[in-house]
């Protein structure tokens, strides 16, 4: 048998335009599909925003949720990896969009760096050239 391979992971944000722009916009990456409004379950929305075979479906319901601890929460989500070739680039339009890059490792297999999204997902982004 092939090894499987992860098409996609579903999140929840607060705003699905401003979401799917900072992923296009940091990784180069599009909304390849947009759910009607109220067209997911529980009358939420979903855009699927990626490459041509793997995408994260980010999912809104339309109101206010208070985040989960991810790290304390069963089946949250703790961060999303993200591999890119040129680190330093993606750091600076990080910075550029506002956001603050921590926790910066350079051992085996690669470097990286992680930042958290405005709606305080945390996404590390590594490069293994």
């Amino acid at each position: 048998m092939a090894q499987a391979v992860l098409e996609h992971i579903n999140i929840t944000v607060s705003d699905l335009a401003r979401t799917a722009a900072m992923l296009a916009d940091l990784f180069g990456w599009k909304v390849r599909w947009q759910d009607p409004p109220g067209g997911s379950i529980h009358g939420g929305t979903s855009w699927h925003v990626g490459g041509d075979e793997t995408y994260l479906a980010i999912y809104t319901q339309g109101g206010n949720l208070p985040p989960p601890d991810s790290y304390k929460t069963p089946g949250a989500a703790n961060h999303i990896g993200v591999v890119v070739d040129d680190l330093d680039a993606v750091e600076a339009k990080v910075i550029a969009a506002g956001f603050e890059p921590h926790s910066h490792a350079d051992y085996e297999p690669g470097r990286r760096f992680y930042f958290n999204d405005a709606d305080g997902i945390e996404i590390e982004v590594v490069s293994y050239t």
